[in-house]
């Protein structure tokens, strides 16, 4: 098997995925995955798809990760391994599937609307 490139996108973050054959490090912009997500919770949620599909040490991961947030980044690496896991292996889908792992979660940002303090948040009325 040769390197799976696949993408995934989550708000404003944008993941460029290369799975390949390996011991199972994850590498996230050439920095270690515990070096670049500080919070436990954001690093289970790029293993996520791994250990789903019960392939935790099996694969090399890197990502190019750029745009948005920790959060935003994290979900956006997941969306990619889940993508590159099922077209390595067709038969991890349905489990995948099933934890929600493989829609793209289309929530962005509303923009500001003239006249309004924020996307929808109007100025404080003053009676007098």
């Amino acid at each position: 098997m040769e390197v799976v490139n696949t993408i995934g996108r989550r708000t404003t973050s944008i993941a460029r995925v290369y799975l390949t054959p390996g011991k199972g490090s994850i590498k996230v912009n050439d920095r270690e995955l515990k070096d670049y997500c500080h919070s436990e919770i954001h690093q289970t949620i790029v293993k996520q798809a791994l250990t789903i599909s019960n392939t935790d040490g099996n694969y090399e991961v890197n990502e190019n990760v750029e745009g948005g947030g920790v959060k935003g980044q994290a979900e956006a690496i997941r969306l990619g391994i889940a993508r590159a896991l099922v077209n390595v292996n067709a038969e991890s889908k349905p489990a995948l599937k099933k934890e929600g792992l493989l829609t793209r979660d289309s929530r962005m940002v509303e923009r500001k609307k003239p006249g309004r303090r924020k996307a929808r948040r109007r100025f404080q009325f003053s009676k007098r």
